[in-house]
C-alpha cells in the first residue's frame, strides 16, 4: 500500500505520506457536505447523522388527482366525436373546437375518407339533457406518502431516490491529507480530533521510525530527515 502510493508520488511529503496510511488504516474516506461546506470522516456517518437529525428527508402528503373531468354541471355546450364519444366540453378546454378537430382527424376509428381524407365530422349539443349524460363523478383526490429532500425541498417517490440525489449532488470525496491544508471547509468535530490525536509528535515520529526499519522506505525516510533539518 505505502509503496505503491510513494512509487506514484515520488516527491511526497512526510507529513502527506502518514495521513494517507491512517486513511488507509483506519479506513477513512472524508466528504465534503457541499451545503453545511463540512468535511465529514466518511459518507457512512454524515448519512447516519443527517437522517438522526431530520436533515436527510422528510415524510410528507400529496394528493393525486384522478383524472380531470370533461364536463362537469357547469359545462353548456359540448363537441362529441361519433367514433369514440371523446367529449369536449366549452368550460374544461380551452379551445373545444380546435381540440376536436384536432381529435376527429386522427381518430383511429374514423374511416371516413373525402379524397383519402378522414372526415372531420362531429356533434355539437347545448342541451342539458344531453350534457347529463357525459358528466361522471369526479374521482375523489387519492393521497400518496412521498419525501422531500431536507436540502432542497424536492419531492421524490422513496427514500432511496433522495439518498441518490443527496450523494450526487452534496457530497464530494476529499482525501484525509488535503483535509488540514484547505480553508474552505470546517472539519466536524469528531474528525477534526483525530486527526489532531493522530498528529502529535510522538506518533509521527514512531511511524517515521517503523518505516525506516524497511530497506524499500529507507530513501524515503532519509529525505524527510533532510527536510526537517
Amino acid at each position: 500500500m505505502l509503496k505503491e502510493f510513494l512509487t506514484d508520488n515520488k516527491r511526497a511529503d512526510l507529513l502527506t505520506t502518514y495521513l494517507f496510511f491512517l486513511e488507509k488504516k483506519h479506513q477513512i474516506e472524508p466528504v465534503i457536505f457541499l451545503k453545511e461546506k463540512m468535511i465529514y470522516q466518511s459518507e457512512k456517518e454524515l448519512l447516519e447523522r443527517a437522517e438522526a437529525e431530520g436533515k436527510l428527508y422528510r415524510e410528507t402528503e400529496i394528493k393525486i388527482q384522478m383524472g380531470r373531468p370533461q364536463v362537469n354541471e357547469l359545462t353548456k355546450k359540448i363537441y362529441i366525436c361519433p367514433f369514440t364519444g371523446k367529449v369536449f366540453g366549452d368550460n374544461t378546454h380551452p379551445n373545444p373546437q380546435d381540440a376536436i378537430y384536432d381529435w376527429v382527424s386522427k381518430c383511429p376509428e374514423n374511416t371516413e375518407r373525402v379524397d383519402g381524407i378522414r372526415v372531420k365530422r362531429f356533434f355539437v349539443s347545448e342541451d342539458p339533457e344531453i350534457i347529463k349524460n357525459y358528466i361522471r363523478k369526479q374521482k375523489e383526490p387519492v393521497s400518496k406518502t412521498v419525501y422531500s429532500s431536507g436540502v432542497t425541498g424536492k419531492l421524490f417517490n422513496s427514500k432511496e431516490a433522495v439518498i441518490k440525489d443527496f450523494k450526487q449532488n452534496q457530497l464530494k470525496p476529499i482525501d484525509l491529507a488535503d483535509v488540514p491544508s484547505q480553508n474552505r471547509f470546517q472539519i466536524e468535530d469528531k474528525l477534526l480530533a483525530f486527526i489532531q490525536s493522530e498528529l502529535e509528535d510522538g506518533k509521527v515520529a514512531a511511524f517515521v521510525e517503523a518505516m525506516s526499519e524497511h530497506e524499500e522506505f529507507k530513501k524515503d525516510v532519509e529525505r524527510w530527515v533532510g527536510q526537517n533539518k
